[in-house]
C-alpha cells in the first residue's frame, strides 16, 4: 500500500552545550485515517528509550523502557468514540498491563468537549497507566484536526479538481455550517469572546491560514 512521505526530521532544537550525555527520549506518534465518511481511525504510540550503555555499559543499543499503542475509532462529526484498542508492547512492570482492559471505557465518550477532564475522572492517577493517558491526550486533539481534512479528501474521493483543498479561503463552505463551533474556547484564538469567533458570527469569509499561504507561496501558487 502507497505511504505518504512525511517530514521525519527532528522538531526539537539543537541541545545546548554542556547537556550531553542524553538521559532520556519520549516519543509521541499520532496518524489518523479516513475509514469512511462517517469515521475516523487514530493510532497512537508512546515510547520512551534510554541510550544505549546507560543501565548496561556494554550494550551498544537503546533501550526501550516503555512503548504504548492506542487505536480509537471516532464517529464523524459526531466525534464520539466508538471502538478502542490497547496495546503494550514495553514495559517495566509485569502487572502495567492489567490495565489495559480499562481503556475500554472510552467508547460511548465525545472528544467533542470536556475531553480532557473526563479522561482525568477515568484514567487519572492510580486509576490508569500515566503513559497511555498521556498518549491519549495528545491524540484527541488530533480528531478535531480532522474536521476540514475529512471533507478534504471526501471531496478529492468524489474527483474534486481544485488545486487547494475545500472550504480554504471561504470557497466551498457552507454557509449555515456551524461545525467550526467545536473549536470555541479550545484556545486563545479561539476565545468566546476573540475576533475569531466575532468574524465567525458574523459570517466573514474564511481566511487561509498561515501555514497554507506559506506553502503556496513557496509553490508558487496565488493565494485565493
Amino acid at each position: 500500500m502507497f505511504e505518504p512521505a512525511f517530514d521525519d526530521s527532528s522538531i526539537l532544537p539543537p541541545p545546548p552545550d554542556g547537556a550531553l550525555p542524553i538521559l532520556h527520549d519520549r516519543e509521541y506518534r499520532v496518524r489518523a485515517f479516513r475509514l469512511a465518511e462517517d469515521r475516523i481511525l487514530i493510532q497512537g504510540a508512546v515510547r520512551d528509550q534510554k541510550p544505549p550503555g546507560l543501565y548496561i555499559r556494554t550494550d551498544p543499543d537503546p533501550i526501550t523502557v516503555h512503548h504504548m499503542q492506542l487505536a480509537i475509532e471516532v464517529a464523524f462529526p459526531a466525534l464520539e468514540i466508538v471502538a478502542v484498542t490497547t496495546q503494550f508492547e514495553s514495559f517495566p512492570s509485569e502487572t502495567c498491563p492489567s490495565i489495559i482492559g480499562h481503556y475500554d471505557e472510552l467508547v460511548g465518550l465525545s472528544i467533542a468537549r470536556g475531553f480532557t477532564h473526563k479522561v482525568r475522572d477515568l484514567f487519572g492517577g492510580p486509576k490508569g497507566c500515566t503513559h497511555t493517558t498521556a498518549l491519549l491526550q495528545a491524540m484527541a486533539p488530533v480528531a478535531v484536526q480532522c474536521f476540514w481534512s475529512m471533507r478534504a479528501a471526501g471531496a478529492a474521493l468524489a474527483g474534486d479538481t481544485d488545486e487547494i483543498g475545500i472550504g480554504i479561503g471561504g470557497e466551498g463552505v457552507d454557509p449555515d455550517d456551524q461545525s467550526w463551533r467545536i473549536t470555541i474556547d479550545s484556545c486563545h484564538v479561539w476565545a468566546s469572546d476573540g475576533p475569531a469567533v466575532a468574524a465567525r458570527e458574523a459570517g466573514e469569509p474564511w481566511q487561509v491560514p498561515v501555514f497554507l499561504r506559506t506553502r503556496l507561496d513557496d509553490l508558487g501558487i496565488d493565494t485565493p
